[in-house]
């Protein structure tokens, strides 16, 4: 197969996941990165899980620029869009970049003809304020206007609204899929995201660990279906969930004593009274931001992705346990 696709965000955790992908299904990939600096670590990264040989090449782009754009979706079939501002931002401006970036990367794929774009959105985008008696699905949409929403939680709802309004306009494919928290086994030891989660862990932070739930999806279970979706023509106009099933934060604690032996001294099992998690709020903007997801639990459907992608989530033990030691190597 020769098609070229274009990931953005070519550092990244899911990304480096999705080359590793394409290259698999023998596409060649060219990678956006902000700073072509960095091509070296990316290209040690995928080689760790396969060969890239002169598939892979990279282009310098920054979703805050147009510059480099053009060129990098010259002769692309089709565009992974997966670079999303995570650290370094925060409030308006993560929402700002994450929304701009969007539009930016979706106009530039539309004027150079690419056939079909797959971006990677999030449950973020399709929570509603209060549990729901049913599955959430993808006909749910979060509102951005909810008081007490987290900027990211806004940028990834905003986001979203934004490619599926520049897809209409531009008269392009276009499918999201909407993972949980995204674990799994890391490429370099610097990435970050959710793996951070495990990776505070391993070194005893939180020291008490609050009643929160994650509803998780394996980050190798979703750089597949990135590369299903452009292959699916019924995917086209489609969102999907696409997650496993949801480990409260002990949970996740619990498995990797269990799984890990003395690997995993220093995880904690405290427990944070909620009480004590509200009073942490009102100092914290971390806790601040979680605690709408304080104690809830809620089922979403995956049912679309299963039926129309063949989805079949990894165990979420196994995605921890699998995160976990790769950040231990």
């Amino acid at each position: 197969m020769s098609d070229r696709v274009l990931v953005t965000g070519g550092t990244g955790f899911v990304a480096g996941w999705a080359i590793v992908a394409l290259l698999e299904k023998g596409y060649r990939v060219r990678a956006t990165v902000r700073g072509l600096g960095r091509e070296g670590e990316v290209r040690r990264a995928v080689a760790g899980q396969v060969d890239p040989g002169d598939r892979l090449e990279m282009v310098a782009a920054d979703l805050l620029d147009d510059r480099g754009w053009a060129q990098a979706m010259v002769g692309c079939r089709f565009a992974l869009h997966i670079a999303s501002p995570m650290g370094g931002l925060s409030g308006d401006a993560l929402i700002e970049t994450a929304v701009a970036g969007t539009r930016r990367v979706l106009s530039f794929a539309a004027a150079a003809g690419v056939e079909h774009l797959v971006m990677t959105s999030s449950t973020a985008a399709c929570t509603p304020p209060r549990p729901l008696v049913r599955p959430i699905d993808e006909q749910d949409w979060t509102d951005p206007e909810q008081p007490g929403l987290a900027a990211y939680r806004r940028s990834k709802a905003l986001a979203e609204r934004a490619a599926w309004a520049q897809a209409a306009q531009g008269g392009m494919k276009l499918t999201t899929l909407l993972p949980g928290a995204i674990f799994g086994p890391v490429l370099r030891p610097d990435q970050g995201g959710s793996v951070d989660l495990v990776r505070g862990l391993l070194h005893g932070r939180p020291k008490l660990l609050p009643r929160l739930a994650f509803n998780i999806t394996d980050v190798r279970d979703l750089a597949a279906l990135h590369v299903t979706a452009l292959e699916t023509p019924a995917a086209a106009g489609e969102r999907f969930i696409v997650m496993g099933d949801a480990l409260w934060f002990r949970d996740i604690a619990l498995l990797l004593r269990h799984e890990l032996g003395e690997r995993a001294r220093q995880v904690p099992m405290r427990a944070l009274p909620d009480w004590a998690a509200r009073l942490l709020a009102r100092v914290s903007p971390q806790m601040r931001e979680l605690l709408p997801l304080l104690g809830r639990t809620q089922a979403f459907s995956r049912d679309k992705a299963v039926r129309l992608l063949g989805f079949a989530p990894r165990p979420p033990g196994e995605t921890v346990r699998d995160c976990a030691t790769s950040l231990l190597a």
